[in-house]
């Protein structure tokens, strides 16, 4: 371990994306990253693998937290102290890394989640897309007493404590919501920061129209369930 902070990369057939995401980051800080292929069935592996750069990669395709926790396990095993969790869909801008890191450091909070609603920013999205965020924003208030404007915002840091709960314990597929309502409910501290997003610069999001009522029940009725556990 060459720094306290391991950026997560989770990558499904991003074969478009990932050299530039991840030389992004290179070229914007020194922490270290790790890319999850997660059983990509494009050039995504075949891409890190030419250009040398780091990954773990899953032989058959878990979904975007079963990606997610192999790099929190990593990121535990490895002793880091913050984990942050960065798309690899170019939709994140490395500029606001050190913005989460030194607001989870400086305000003693164990999550800091990037926000595209906290504050007026220039993403737009498709309405069905706000629709659906909104919804969740109003499911965490009601189960989770919480208000995050943004609850499915994938650019988030976390500390050690939290990394460890989730090397443990993390939903299998859609966590981001999930994961708010258990951490509210273990008394952990969650703050969102503004930060700026783009749309996604190539691929395809694995939450299609079709996925999209599935999604939002799913969703819902595992949050529940978890807003008693």
């Amino acid at each position: 371990m060459t720094s306290p902070v391991l950026i997560i990369i989770p990558a499904y057939n991003e074969e478009a994306t990932i050299l530039h995401t991840v030389e992004t980051i290179e070229t914007s800080t020194l922490y270290d990253y790790i890319v999850i292929n997660d059983g990509s069935t494009d050039r995504t592996l075949s891409i890190l693998k030419e250009h040398q750069k780091p990954y773990i990669s899953l032989p058959i395709n878990l979904g975007i937290g079963g990606a997610m926790q192999t790099g929190y396990q990593y990121a535990h095993r490895q002793g880091y102290d913050y984990a942050m969790q960065l798309d690899a869909d170019g939709q994140h801008n490395p500029a606001d890394i050190e913005h989460l890191l030194q607001s989870i450091q400086e305000g003693d909070y164990d999550m800091v989640i990037g926000s595209r609603f906290l504050e007026k920013t220039s993403y737009k999205g498709s309405i069905v897309r706000r629709a659906g965020i909104l919804y969740f924003y109003y499911l965490l208030k009601w189960i989770a007493k919480i208000e995050v404007y943004d609850p499915t915002s994938g650019y988030r840091i976390v500390n050690k404590p939290v990394i460890a709960l989730f090397a443990k314990d993390y939903p299998v597929d859609y966590p981001e919501v999930e994961v708010l309502v258990t951490l509210s409910r273990k008394k952990f501290r969650i703050k969102e920061i503004k930060t700026e997003m783009k749309d996604r610069q190539g691929g395809a999001s694995s939450i299609t129209n079709v996925k999209g009522l599935y999604y939002m029940v799913k969703v819902t009725f595992f949050s529940v369930i978890r807003s008693f556990l």
